[in-house]
């Protein structure tokens, strides 16, 4: 049985963790607006270029780049996965490395075991994580200096790299695995194709096909439109990059509060069991009194 001595540690030791817990869901709760508000700064640039993409597949020039062109045949696959670089966000790198393993088994039963995956783990977590995968036809890439918390440079040369892989056809499809953020306590893991890049997502989110009103290119449009894509696709990349922030610090504030609400619960606990004990030493010494009393 714990001594008060022994107790009394052990609710210094719990009453301290949970201050811990309380700031550190106060400093990620302070960077998850942060990352919020770099989402809102990214909209209206998104929603310009996707307008001028989609006015220019509206009119009636014929349109065509690389970057649209979809492989006849898949050999190679390479899969972006977005992690988080630290820890104290719960489950959050697992389940994203879930859904990986379980994409990788997608990719198999569409295109053939000997489907070849390269797989671009973004993420000290997550490359712990991808590292321990055993298979001949994966190959895990090092990202280099990219991480988390790249900022726009480091997401522009990433892109840039992936771009010139699919060019150079030494890979036929590029897909996109990260945590995309709707709110504070809602995330959804999210798999979506980055090169081909797909027509279809020029039309969405109520951009319509063609505004309706005359337009004059210049250059012409397919230059204009070989030119734009790019920027679409690194406003994509760095737009997954603040989801994924954003996502993780959001995971880390739920995960901060189970252990603060843990902490408290057990903070309870543990000066219920020191206020028995203390009575019962108290009650103790009292019997001792009396019974000393009562001999003389």
């Amino acid at each position: 049985m714990a001594t008060l001595r022994e107790l009394k540690g052990r609710i210094c030791s719990v009453a301290s963790s949970g201050k811990i817990t309380g700031a550190m869901k106060m400093i990620s709760s302070a960077k998850m607006h942060k990352a919020e508000s770099a989402l809102r700064r990214l909209v209206p640039y998104r929603s310009q270029i996707e307008t001028v993409i989609a006015n220019l597949l509206g009119s009636d020039a014929a349109f065509s780049s690389p970057l649209v062109e979809v492989r006849p045949e898949i050999r190679r696959v390479a899969i972006v996965v977005l992690g988080s670089d630290d820890g104290l966000c719960g489950a959050y790198n697992v389940n994203i490395a879930k859904r990986l393993i379980g994409r990788i088994s997608e990719l198999r039963q569409t295109y053939g075991f000997g489907l070849d995956i390269d797989i671009y783990p973004v993420g000290k977590k997550m490359v712990k994580i991808v590292s321990r995968f055993k298979d001949n036809r994966l190959n895990v890439i090092s990202t280099g200096e990219i991480n988390s918390k790249s900022d726009g440079s480091a997401v522009k040369d990433f892109i840039k790299a992936l771009e010139t892989e699919f060019l150079q056809s030494r890979v036929d499809q590029v897909d996109c695995l990260y945590m995309h953020y709707q709110s504070a306590g809602r995330q959804n893991i999210t798999l979506e194709q980055l090169l081909p890049v797909d027509s279809s997502t020029f039309s969405a989110e109520g951009v319509p096909a063609s505004s309706g009103r005359p337009y004059i290119f210049e250059p012409d449009p397919e230059t204009i439109f070989r030119s734009v894509l790019p920027l679409f696709l690194l406003l994509v990349m760095q737009e997954k990059f603040v989801q994924n922030r954003a996502s993780e610090q959001a995971a880390r504030v739920m995960a901060m509060q189970s252990a603060n609400d843990n902490a408290k619960k057990l903070l309870e606990q543990l000066q219920l069991e020191f206020n028995k004990l203390r009575q019962q030493s108290i009650t103790t010494e009292l019997l001792d009194i009396v019974g000393g009393q009562v001999r003389d």
